[in-house]
Order: C-alpha cells, then sequence, then structure tokens
C-alpha cells in the first residue's frame, strides 16, 4: 500500500511542480502559494509543516512486510528517513527527480544529513547507482546529487561509483514486495571491494518505500566487507 500512495503522491507532485512554469516572479510556494526562494521551492511555513523523523528503519524488514521499526538483529540494514513522504515532501522529490531542480539538492541533502546519527564521521557518503541508460534520460543521478550535499554536512568524502547497477530492472511501482525483492538480487555489486573493506559507508536515496532496493545496495557493501548504513530523504510509509 505505500507504494501505491508514494505514486499517487508522486503523479500529483508532478503535476504541482508542472504549474510552476506557469507562476510570474517571484516564485510562488507550490504548496500554499506564499513567495518562495527558487533553490527552496517550497516556503519556510511549508518546509516546516512536512514532518520530521528520528529513527532508523530495518530496510530487510521493510521488504519482506514485517515491522522495520526497533529492529536489533539486522545491524547493516538501517536506513535513517529523514522526513515523512507527505504531499509536500512529493513537491521537492519530484521537482528534483523529474523537474530538472537540481539545485533543490543543497537544501534536501542538508536536511537528509540532520537525521544520521553516524559520530564520528563516517568514512565516506555514496548514492543508490542509476542504470546507465536511465542517467542518461534524466542528465544527473539526484541520489548522487544529494548525497554529496548530505557529505559536506557530515564533514566526509563524497565518492559516487562505490556500487554498479550492473543490471536494468523493471519498473518497481507495481510489483508486490516479492517480487521486487527477485527483481533486484543481483542487480548492484561493489566495483571495487577492496575500497571499501572495513569502512564505515552512509548509501543516500531519495525515497523509501518497500526497502527492496536499499536492502539490496546494503547487502552489496556488505558482503564487500563494509559497514554501510542507508539514509533517505523520505520515508513513504
Amino acid at each position: 500500500m505505500a507504494a501505491v500512495r508514494a505514486g499517487a503522491l508522486a503523479r500529483a507532485a508532478l503535476e504541482r511542480v508542472r504549474d510552476l512554469e506557469e507562476f510570474a516572479l517571484p516564485q510562488r510556494c507550490p504548496g500554499c502559494g506564499a513567495p518562495a526562494a527558487p533553490e527552496r521551492l517550497l516556503c519556510d511555513g511549508c518546509w516546516e509543516r512536512i514532518p520530521v523523523l528520528s529513527f532508523a528503519v530495518c530496510a530487510r524488514c521493510l521488504a519482506r512486510g514485517a515491522e522495520p521499526v526497533g529492529c536489533g538483529r539486522h545491524v547493516d540494514s538501517r536506513v535513517w528517513p529523514a522526513l515523512v513522504y507527505d504531499e509536500r515532501a512529493a513537491l521537492l522529490v519530484h521537482a528534483l527527480k523529474y523537474g530538472q531542480r537540481p539545485a533543490l539538492a543543497a537544501a534536501l541533502g542538508e536536511r537528509l544529513a540532520r537525521a544520521v546519527p553516524v559520530r564520528p564521521a563516517p568514512d565516506l557518503v555514496t548514492a543508490v547507482p542509476l542504470h546507465a541508460a536511465r542517467r542518461r534520460e534524466r542528465g544527473y543521478n539526484q541520489a548522487w546529487l544529494l548525497a554529496q550535499a548530505a557529505a559536506d554536512h557530515l564533514g566526509a568524502p563524497a565518492l559516487e561509483g562505490v556500487l554498479a547497477r550492473v543490471r536494468a530492472t523493471p519498473a518497481q511501482a507495481r510489483l508486490d514486495p516479492a517480487r521486487r525483492r527477485r527483481n533486484l538480487a543481483g542487480a548492484f555489486r561493489a566495483t571495487e571491494p577492496r575500497r571499501v573493506r572495513g569502512r564505515r559507508i552512509v548509501i543516500v536515496d531519495d525515497v523509501l518505500t518497500t526497502g527492496a532496493t536499499l536492502e539490496a545496495c546494503l547487502d552489496a557493501l556488505t558482503a564487500a566487507g563494509a559497514h554501510p548504513v542507508g539514509a533517505v530523504l523520505a520515508w513513504a510509509q
């Protein structure tokens, strides 16, 4: 159900983002119509109304339909979401992802970094990779933009290409959790295991829905000998 709701929010957000083209200067917030800075999209009031999260979610439990909050068994499957994926968060994510608004990554990455309680600073920050075909189509990987911005605030280096997506996967939106896990099995691998072995790594994505993508990425890093934790901008509960 979370994936269905996330899809509905995504479609609504995309329509609202497209409507931005019709706004005259100064830019108006698509959430409420108040003036808003272009690099933040939403006004300060709408930003502050997005519910903030302060706990970890277990990607492995979430991907299997089990209770994902409070899991103490799967240490290397923890994901820290910054925000609830509500209507306002959907506007931000989809402006960044589909609306050609990469400048939003600075403010979003700062908010994401606040949610990651990794102390001392991680050894490096990386991102869930896009398959090359999708990256060419979009022009950038929004998760990598978020990772770079978050790394600045975490005091850690950002490194792209830690994981490779070795095969394209069909769209996840209409698949049930079990089929999503099968769809992503073996889709990622560490490009240079020696570079990550023994290192504390934060891997970033934009939205957590079923947990299948981040579970696959965390598993690939763990298999390479790393100690990973996930971080996402928003959780579509």
